[in-house]
């Protein structure tokens, strides 16, 4: 690991992992472009299917803070937003993220949640929870994203703006699930996230010249 030039190191659910695909999650995609434009590019991916930001904080982050990462990125919030947890709760595990991150001396890059009442499993969630509910949720929860990256100085991804024009009418954005990303919408997602990547990996590049 010593030998790398460049340590990706990526935390977050099953959008991380590439649940719904067959080519890999967005996390998978950003590798490949850095390994064509780079050598000696490395990946750790945390992610696991299912985590919120209290599995996050709890399993992923000591992993994280131990792999010594030039860059890390993040998503996570969709689980916390079904199951329940209230924005408050979340940015307060979302703040003990970014400092412990922050603590590894990586350029931190933190993605928002995407409109998931525009995706097909909402439709069929109503009865439960409406979509206009759902909607006020994720505004709530990336209010407190965009907090978090304004307090720490991360590097934030826009995942929701993106979706209000990508999503309505989509055929093929999601996998059969309704749920997850397909093949197309991990791609996509991995677009959003590239610039923003690309000037992480500068700012650590700058960093590790700085103190060298």
């Amino acid at each position: 690991m010593s030998a790398l030039s460049l340590r990706y190191v990526a935390l977050g659910d099953s959008s991380a992992v590439g649940v719904g695909s067959r080519s890999g999650g967005y996390v998978e995609h950003l590798f490949q472009r850095l390994r064509r434009t780079r050598q000696g590019v490395g990946l750790l991916n945390l992610g696991v299917s299912g985590a919120t930001s209290t599995t996050v904080l709890s399993g992923q982050l000591p992993k994280a803070s131990r792999s010594r990462p030039h860059v890390v990125t993040l998503a996570v919030g969709i689980n916390d937003l079904w199951r329940g947890v209230e924005p408050h709760q979340f940015e307060s595990n979302l703040d003990q993220l970014a400092r412990g991150l922050a603590a590894t001396g990586a350029p931190v890059v933190l993605a928002n949640l995407p409109d998931m009442s525009l995706a097909p499993i909402a439709r069929l969630a109503t009865h439960f929870l409406p979509v206009q509910l759902i909607s006020a949720r994720i505004a709530s929860f990336n209010e407190a994203v965009a907090r978090v990256v304004a307090r720490h100085g991360l590097l934030g991804v826009d995942l929701h703006g993106p979706s209000l024009q990508e999503l309505p009418g989509s055929t093929d954005y999601f996998s059969s699930d309704g749920f997850h990303p397909s093949d197309t919408g991990y791609q996509r997602m991995a677009e959003h996230f590239w610039p923003v990547l690309l000037q992480a990996v500068e700012l650590g590049a700058s960093s590790a010249r700085a103190t060298g």
